[in-house]
């Protein structure tokens, strides 16, 4: 048994798009195992992928800086027999903890982010808009690297319907839709009081339940505050560890997502997902794992993507690329 090291910090969104290329290169090459080190919060991500070993990484605690990126180095290297590296981060953490196993003569393969044609599609003038390669492709790529192929085109689901945690309700004949309506950035989030809007359609159908998804205190506050107003909607934020929540969503028949996690948590399921782009742009290859480009909503502006990340704060000041998408884009996706 061949044993590769695959490594990607940061959000959970970015690592979620990693989970199919891993997937699919074990499926292909049964010789090999995958030991994945990632933020200790994601490991459940992971779970029921064959060959799939999660790793926790504790970037603020035990492995953080210099002296911690070598004392994970040497955990790993204790544990399993890496005989090589995939770098699907490309960032000075990744790219230290690379370098000792590289020192010890392991093979290293780094992801080609494509920074320059990332700039280009987001300049404020001269913007070259075109599709970039797929995030999905670039991890994919990784791994071609070090001389395993992997077909990416089929893009059948991850994972499977998974049982309800206790405390949560039956889904009983109802269609389920989820609504995630916060991002990390204020560029990429639908403003609340059209949320509001959005919500207040959704409910009227008729066995329909909207379940609100979020993350910290200040946005489970904002969400019982919708639920307050339509009482068809169920919080599920703040309620559920991450397996639980990831239970939750594969008994979902849509997800309504920013350009965030949930599009990415939702598409490991094959829910299809209404994604709603402002700042950011599917361009740039962060489309959620299966997805089609049809069911994004957006509006086209001059200055769309004004940034890869969302970032930026808006040059013009006005927030149009949210403002002016109307509720009705959305609802003709849903």
């Amino acid at each position: 048994m061949r044993t590769l090291l695959a490594i990607r910090f940061s959000a959970m969104g970015d690592v979620a798009m990693t989970i199919p290329v891993m997937q699919r290169v074990l499926q292909t090459h049964p010789e090999v195992e995958i030991v994945f080190v990632s933020n200790k919060n994601w490991g459940a991500l992971c779970e029921g992928i064959p060959g799939l070993h999660f790793f926790p990484a504790d970037l603020k605690g035990a492995h953080k800086g210099v002296r911690g990126l070598y004392r994970l180095f040497k955990a790993l290297r204790s544990q399993y027999r890496i005989a090589a590296v995939a770098d699907l981060h490309q960032v000075l953490r990744s790219q230290i903890v690379r370098t000792f196993f590289r020192l010890t003569g392991r093979k290293v393969a780094v992801i080609d982010k494509g920074r320059a044609e990332k700039k280009a599609l987001a300049a404020k003038e001269n913007k070259v808009l075109r599709p970039l390669r797929s995030t999905i492709e670039r991890y994919a790529d990784v791994f071609r690297s070090l001389g395993y192929e992997v077909d990416m085109s089929s893009t059948a689901p991850v994972f499977g319907r998974r049982e309800l945690p206790a405390g949560m309700e039956a889904k009983g004949g109802n269609k389920w839709i989820g609504l995630a309506p916060f991002a990390t950035y204020k560029e990429k989030t639908y403003p609340f009081d059209k949320i509001a809007t959005l919500l207040g359609q959704l409910v009227q159908h008729a066995n329909t339940k909207v379940l609100l998804m979020g993350g910290g205190a200040a946005e489970v506050a904002k969400l019982q505050e919708l639920a307050e107003r339509y009482p068809q909607a169920i919080v599920v934020a703040g309620r559920f560890k991450l397996p639980e929540e990831l239970a939750i969503i594969s008994q979902m028949d849509l997800m309504i997502s920013m350009d965030s996690a949930n599009m990415h948590l939702a598409s490991l399921f094959g829910v299809p997902v209404v994604s709603v782009w402002g700042a950011t742009h599917p361009y740039a290859g962060f489309m959620g794992y299966g997805q089609k480009m049809e069911q994004a909503a957006q509006i086209d502006l001059y200055c769309r993507p004004c940034s890869i990340f969302g970032n930026k704060p808006c040059f013009r000041g006005d927030h149009a690329c949210m403002e002016q998408l109307p509720v009705s884009e959305i609802i003709e996706k849903i």
